[in-house]
């Protein structure tokens, strides 16, 4: 896995123009992002499992985790592994009794859905990183703009580890991709999914 380098959701943003959700993935140690398209329920799935919302029945992903415990498997971890054009597209890894393991292909927004339930580690290819990841400049985190946001910042990295933490505003950190989410605009069309999740 030298190739791959580990992330944390840094928070779930609402674009201002288009209105449409988009999952911000931090690298746990440095200070490089990706962003990449997601539907409004997948963005509110991912939320309920980072405020650790309560609902009366289990919902898609909860479901998915069930299963695999019945089978007696685990999810591992997840990856963001290739970009093809404006898609994203990801792996979840899956180990049967006996330690074999498995690579089932996922949309990144499912895989990351997955892996906060499953309070499992993330994963970005290092090329992908390399190829759509941004930087962003010192002096944007001191500006200030009106954005709905879902922002969970080290929240997220501290709920991998141990699972105890709750989700904090920083409004620091909104403005990181004002520049980012004037420009890109609304997503491609809907022919694949969800820069896309597919």
């Amino acid at each position: 896995m030298s190739d791959m380098i580990e992330v944390v959701i840094d928070s779930i943003r609402v674009g201002l123009m288009s209105q449409q959700r988009v999952v911000i993935l931090r690298e746990k140690t440095d200070e490089r992002y990706l962003a990449i398209w997601i539907d409004p329920y997948m963005a509110e799935q991912i939320t309920f499992a980072l405020q650790e919302v309560e609902v009366a029945r289990p919902m898609s992903h909860d479901l998915m985790r069930n299963l695999l415990q019945s089978l007696d498997a685990r999810v591992v971890r997840v990856e963001i592994n290739s970009l093809s054009g404006e898609v994203f597209y990801g792996n979840i890894i899956v180990e049967q009794t006996g330690g074999h393991q498995l690579n089932i292909d996922s949309r990144p927004s499912d895989a990351l859905a997955l892996a906060v339930r499953s309070n499992v580690p993330i994963y970005i290819s290092k090329d992908v990183l390399d190829e759509a990841g941004i930087t962003p400049e010192e002096d944007i985190a001191d500006e200030t703009i009106s954005m709905e946001t879902t922002s969970q910042g080290d929240f997220a990295d501290s709920k991998q580890r141990d699972d105890a933490s709750k989700v904090e505003e920083d409004p620091s950190r909104l403005s990181i991709f004002q520049d980012f989410l004037d420009d890109i605009g609304p997503p491609p069309p809907e022919d694949g999914d969800e820069k896309k999740d597919d």
